[in-house]
């Protein structure tokens, strides 16, 4: 609002014109008793009127030497205000620091708040941690919206890119390797595999497979004795009997391996486990074909567009679930919420970590903020435009000086009724 329109310029213009008319009032009585010759009622006229004005102009000047020189005239300590605002100020400053900001006294009244105790509360209760949820929701699609998306596509492609670049493949295959040989956990991973094999190999469908692939190679290889042999027997009966057999045979070395924990095969598969993960710790030459592996892999163009459309995807999902009601982010967030408040009503230990944490939180920050807003303050207060402050403080406290005004004019006629009267007494 424009200071031109604010209506306490009018109030404070109404109030000095009244403080004025009463200093009027008081110079105009003690004109007309001194004219009356002060004699009788007119003495006590001329006494309060006279004592009323010393009081009404010595106020006055007293108010105007707070923002101005009055009358414009060079007199010392006037115009306080102005000519001590950087020493206010400073004191400003001062006062805000050791008042406000004074960490022994912040953090007492900090502690006996109990921060924790009162933010499970607040947590605890479902309404709240929901309008906390959605809070967090309107802020996320609101940053979601300031991310310039080409600028986080570049970044976040550069920075996938240069990990994958950076990471070392032989020495995590080699790593995970030995956990997976830790326990003998690899045997187990081995004996998964033999019986998955088993179940696919004793399947109708892969035994008439395999029949048909023997009938192919024997027609093939030796066309005249299949011939010869159909007319004894069909030689489809032939393939399936041998695709039979041959099943049997591999199931039965299968349970084999799997009942003997020190089968030849178990032996084999853990020395080639062992040198292979130690080729991958220790032989450059494989980890170099490793890392060649990798680095086609990192710049094939389907790699690099994938890549590329990465944050898109991320973009696009976290909107999508952010704009529903049922947002499954925003339900974790507002449960992880309400848990936590409970959390903390029911857990005095939990309580007490958190008031420790956050009040030393506050004495380092109370710390690093001391100087800072001391400065801060008595800067801007230097930097305030003298005319502007005067006329701020006038209009917020003038209307209060204004009746100091009016009081000083009563009290100065009501002390000169009282000298006056001490006076008269004395005469008799």
């Amino acid at each position: 609002m424009d200071s031109a329109d604010d209506p306490r310029r009018a109030q404070l213009r109404r109030l000095k014109a009244w403080a004025l008319v009463l200093l009027l009032l008081m110079l105009a009585g003690f004109a007309v008793s001194h004219w009356q010759g002060e004699r009788g009622i007119w003495a006590w006229v001329s006494a309060f009127c006279e004592a009323g004005a010393v009081g009404a102009m010595a106020d006055w000047f007293a108010v105007v030497a707070l923002f101005r020189r009055p009358l414009g005239l060079p007199i010392p300590h006037t115009a306080i205000i102005p000519r001590g605002k950087d020493r206010i100020g400073d004191s400003l400053a001062v006062f805000v620091r050791d008042q406000f900001l004074e960490p022994a006294s912040l953090l007492a009244r900090l502690k006996v708040f109990d921060p924790a105790s009162r933010l499970g509360s607040w947590l605890a209760d479902p309404v709240r941690a929901r309008m906390l949820a959605d809070m967090a929701r309107g802020w996320a699609l609101q940053a979601l919206d300031f991310f310039d998306e080409a600028a986080v596509r570049r970044q976040l492609h550069g920075f996938v890119v240069q990990q994958l670049r950076q990471w070392n493949a032989a020495s995590t295959a080699g790593e995970l390797l030995g956990l997976l040989t830790a326990d003998g956990r690899h045997q187990r991973v081995l004996d998964e595999g033999l019986q998955r094999l088993a179940r696919w190999l004793d399947q109708p469908a892969v035994k008439e497979r395999a029949s048909q692939l023997i009938v192919r190679y024997i027609q093939r290889e030796w066309p005249t004795l299949s011939s010869t042999v159909n007319w004894v027997k069909p030689i489809d009966e032939i393939g399936d009997s041998l695709a039979e057999r041959l099943a049997r045979a591999v199931l039965e070395e299968l349970q084999q391996v799997l009942a003997e924990p020190g089968h030849p095969l178990r032996q084999d598969y853990e020395r080639w486990l062992s040198d292979y993960i130690q080729r991958l710790r220790q032989d450059p030459a494989l980890a170099e074909r490793i890392e060649q592996l990798k680095q086609e892999m990192i710049d094939h163009p389907a790699l690099q567009q994938y890549v590329q459309g990465l944050w898109s995807r991320i973009h696009t999902s976290l909107r999508t679930d952010l704009e529903r009601d049922d947002s499954a982010l925003m339900g974790h967030l507002q449960r992880g919420l309400a848990s936590l408040g409970s959390s903390l009503q029911a857990d005095p230990a939990l309580r007490d970590a958190l008031n420790e944490h956050l009040l030393e939180g506050a004495q380092r920050l109370t710390s690093r903020l001391r100087d800072g807003v001391t400065a801060h303050i008595a800067q801007t207060v230097r930097g305030w435009d003298e005319k502007h402050l005067v006329e701020q403080l006038e209009l917020s406290v003038g209307r209060d000086l204004q009746f100091i005004r009016f009081n000083g004019t009563v009290v100065g006629g009501l002390i000169g009724l009282l000298l006056h009267a001490a006076a008269s007494a004395f005469q008799t």
